[in-house]
């Protein structure tokens, strides 16, 4: 917590290395503001879609496809999100096989309202047709272990998946970046619209200090990082890091939040969530 008074808010966010990175100012005290403090609530990240789909946290890291199903209670921060290049999930398999063959084996899935599942759908909705939903730290061994033809692997999976005797089938991040030309949105820093724009509008500002504060000192955040993470190899750490965590961490910029827009009016035209004209931001 960062300190003692004010009123507690409830912000939720991963184990995984880059919102450790990003928010480790903010939970040791670097950044502070004396009107509220923060109760941090470590969840991966599909148990966080859920919980913002009770609307249970103040602020919360989600998936942008579960953006599309909160929009009206949470609004999303400029700040702290996961957006960019070389950096969507990945479908592997134990086998070398096509992607058309992927239509009618069961592909496993780290969640409903992931951003994976979201593009999964958005590149072939047959895919979606046998899915199997496990957690994204179990997709490699159940794909290895033959419960499931093929896996879509997310987070520092990206940079492991070889050692289970994985191989690439295709890259979704790739393929949406070859077929819009945008960044791929990811994960994004959303806050109950309930707040209202000062407080929401504080806590951006406090989020972007955190990530600069991150950059300043990155080697004073690997201990806390390292804690908490899946994978405790230095060199893994460092690469999730660096792929993760960008300038659209800072800001969501122009050309990323049209890349937002672009995701929701695809999902919304092909009906997996319903069309929303309320704005992304009241900040």
């Amino acid at each position: 917590m960062i300190n003692t008074s004010g009123k507690e808010l409830s912000m939720g966010f991963s184990p995984c290395p880059n919102d450790t990175f990003i928010f480790y100012a903010l939970m040791h005290g670097k950044v502070q503001d004396n009107d509220f403090r923060f109760h941090q609530i470590f969840e991966d990240v599909e148990t966080l879609n859920r919980m913002a789909l009770e609307a249970e946290l103040d602020i919360t890291k989600v998936s942008y496809h579960a953006l599309g199903f909160v929009r009206d209670e949470y609004a999303l921060l400029h700040s702290g999100g996961a957006l960019g290049r070389g950096c969507g999930p990945l479908i592997v398999a134990k086998d070398d096989f096509g992607i058309d063959e992927l239509a009618g084996k069961r592909i496993a899935v780290p969640g409903r309202y992931t951003t994976a599942f979201l593009l999964l759908q958005l590149y072939n909705p047959a895919f979606r047709d046998n899915i199997i939903f496990i957690p994204f730290n179990k997709i490699m061994k159940a794909v290895k272990e033959g419960e499931a033809d093929a896996g879509v692997i997310i987070h520092e999976s990206r940079f492991t998946y070889s050692l289970y005797g994985l191989k690439q089938i295709i890259d979704l991040g790739q393929w949406w970046e070859a077929a819009t030309g945008a960044p791929i949105p990811l994960g994004a820093i959303i806050a109950k619209r309930s707040l209202g724009i000062g407080l929401i509008g504080k806590i951006d500002n406090m989020i972007r200090s955190s990530i600069d504060y991150a950059f300043s000192h990155r080697e004073e955040t690997y201990p806390y990082i390292k804690k908490h993470s899946q994978e405790l190899a230095d060199e893994v750490i460092g690469k999730h890091i660096d792929l993760y965590v960008n300038d659209y961490s800072l800001d969501i910029g122009g050309e990323g939040l049209a890349a937002v827009g672009r995701l929701m009016y695809m999902a919304e035209e092909r009906g997996i969530f319903d069309k929303n004209d309320k704005p992304l931001f009241i900040v």
